[in-house]
């Protein structure tokens, strides 16, 4: 990942096309956005840990629910 100039902890977006986004107000609510869903899924995995849930199955059901995202939304 390689990262945005704007906020380090965020990669850098992309069009479908692979070219990067431009405008800094899209970037902006991009990373903000990226940043809370890291720290959702992060308190959400320790919750899981104090819990004596398991990391990987945490893991993979994340993946397994990203993976199943869809939206209705056509551009």
């Amino acid at each position: 990942m390689k990262t945005n100039p704007l906020d380090p902890a965020c990669p850098v977006w992309r069009a479908d096309d692979g070219t990067p986004l431009a405008c800094h107000e899209k970037i902006k609510v991009m990373n903000e956005n990226f940043r809370e869903l890291r720290q959702s899924a992060l308190d959400s995995l320790e919750d899981a840990l104090l819990m004596g849930g398991s990391d990987a199955q945490w893991r993979r059901e994340l993946h397994v629910m990203i993976d199943a995202l869809a939206s209705d939304f056509v551009a």
